[in-house]
């Protein structure tokens, strides 16, 4: 018999209320190693507030999480990094004035060894040495890594937020919009980036509205509607009005009319609204 995978990231009926908003209402999410699903719906549909907390920036009100089979209870996004947890904000959340090296360690600078590291002071060398490396492995190339980020391109700026992440991620990254803003050039080569990380084991989670982009990259992908899951949906075999269908509703009302009526014309003038 074949062994069933166990999933890597786990949300099962996750409940989160704001006031009077109930932003989930028993979310699932599903997430494996080693792949890149993709987690879309529409505006409101609840992705934020899930991310947030599968990533420890908010508590959930009922509902549970688990990573690598374990129910985990994040204090806050520090506990999820310590849980090999990461997030690529869409404003990357950088120092633009400093460089590449120094963006990659910030906030975990290594610091001289002795009493100058007692003192604070920075091993510079070491974290361009190390920071070069990381570049290297996956495939993003600087002219400078000592230039300000602020110099460098799109996505440039982008594959040095994701080699951060996977710098001291080693279960779960998750991506907001990362090609956002970026020319045709730079979207490839972030996305590339993307691939090359679940290559080497990470669950990469994008989310993204880019439909054309979430099926050139993504493995799977889950599609959240009114707080819930309502579908996923293997990239290879499904197409972008099915995705859309199922972000809109009219994907279940298509399925609806065909289960009456037995009509693929009907079905396909329902999910066509």
């Amino acid at each position: 018999m074949a062994s069933v995978r166990e999933p890597l990231l786990e949300a099962r009926g996750v409940v989160k209320q704001f006031g009077h908003v109930q932003a989930l209402q028993g979310a699932d999410f599903t997430a494996y190693a080693g792949e890149v699903v993709a987690l879309i719906g529409d505006n409101g549909a609840g992705k934020s507030t899930l991310v947030n907390v599968l990533s420890g920036v908010i508590t959930p009100d009922a509902g549970e999480v688990r990573l690598a089979g374990r129910r985990v209870r994040f204090t806050g996004p520090a506990d999820a990094q310590r849980h090999g947890v990461e997030t690529v904000y869409q404003d990357l959340s950088m120092a633009p004035d400093l460089d590449a090296a120094a963006n990659l360690y910030l906030g975990r600078e290594i610091l001289r060894r002795g009493v100058l590291g007692r003192l604070g002071v920075l091993d510079r060398p070491a974290m361009r040495r190390a920071a070069a490396g990381a570049f290297a492995e996956l495939g993003v190339t600087l002219k400078d890594i000592t230039a300000p980020v602020a110099t460098l391109s799109g996505g440039q700026r982008q594959s040095v937020a994701v080699a951060r992440a996977v710098a001291f991620a080693n279960n779960v990254i998750f991506m907001d919009e990362p090609t956002a803003a970026l020319g045709v050039v730079q979207r490839a080569r972030v996305l590339e980036t993307i691939r090359r990380v679940a290559d080497r084991g990470i669950c990469v989670v994008l989310i993204s509205h880019n439909m054309p982009e979430v099926l050139s990259v993504s493995d799977r992908i889950e599609v959240l509607r009114l707080g819930r899951r309502v579908a996923s949906f293997h990239a290879a075999y499904t197409t972008i009005e099915e995705l859309v269908g199922a972000m809109t509703g009219s994907l279940d009302r298509g399925l609806e009319t065909f289960a009456a009526t037995g009509s693929t014309r009907a079905w396909n003038a329902e999910v066509a609204r």
